[in-house]
C-alpha cells in the first residue's frame, strides 16, 4: 500500500475548519499521523494567515478515489467547487506525494508540483515523513528541507492550545 502524503490549508476560521477536517481525515483514513499546524502569510494574494499541516497514511485507494475524498472533506468544510485558487478559502486538500507515483493527468499532478516551492507544504512533511524519497528529485524530503530558503518563508508553529482534535493522536513528544 503507498504512503500518502496530503497537505491541508485555511485561512477562513481556520481552526475549526482544520480541526473538522482531521476529524474526517481519521474517519475516512484510519491511522492517519499529523504535523504539528503551523501558520504563515498567504501565497499569491492578500488575504489573513492560513493555518496549514500535513496528513500521512497508508490506503488500498487509487489515487483518483483519494482525491474524490479529499473534495469531500472540503465540502464538508465548506469549499464550493471551482473556487478560486489565489483567494480566501475554508479548506484546502491537496495530494503532495501518493507512495512514488508520478502523474502528469490534469486535476492529478504527483508529485504535487509546488511542494518544492512552499515551505507550507515541505516543512510540515518533512516534520511527519523526513526520510521518504521525492520521487523525481531524488532526495529526501529532511534533504530538501535542509536545503530550502526557510528565512524567505517563515512558519510560525501554532500553540497547541489553539488546536483541536488532532492533538490527542499526536505521539508523545512531537510537539517540541
Amino acid at each position: 500500500m503507498p504512503d500518502v502524503y496530503v497537505a491541508a490549508g485555511s485561512n477562513v476560521e481556520p481552526e475549526r475548519h482544520l480541526a473538522l477536517a482531521t476529524e474526517e481525515l481519521e474517519r475516512a483514513f484510519p491511522g492517519v499521523r499529523f504535523s504539528r499546524w503551523y501558520r504563515n502569510a498567504a501565497v499569491g494574494f492578500e488575504g489573513e494567515d492560513f493555518i496549514n499541516f500535513v496528513a500521512g497514511f497508508t490506503t488500498e485507494l487509487p489515487a483518483r478515489e483519494v482525491r474524490a475524498r479529499l473534495q469531500q472533506i472540503e465540502a464538508l468544510c465548506g469549499r464550493t467547487p471551482g473556487a478560486p485558487r489565489w483567494a480566501p478559502r475554508t479548506m484546502d486538500l491537496d495530494i503532495l506525494l501518493y507512495g512514488d507515483q508520478v502523474s502528469d493527468e490534469p486535476g492529478l499532478r504527483l508529485p504535487r508540483p509546488d511542494l518544492l516551492k512552499r515551505a507550507y507544504m515541505l516543512g510540515p512533511l518533512a516534520e511527519l515523513a523526513p526520510e521518504v524519497r521525492h520521487p523525481t528529485e531524488g532526495l529526501t524530503i529532511g534533504e530538501l528541507w535542509e536545503r530550502f530558503d526557510r528565512a524567505a518563508h517563515p512558519l510560525i508553529p501554532v500553540p497547541a492550545a489553539t488546536r483541536r482534535r488532532s492533538d490527542r493522536r499526536r505521539p508523545p513528544g512531537s510537539d517540541r
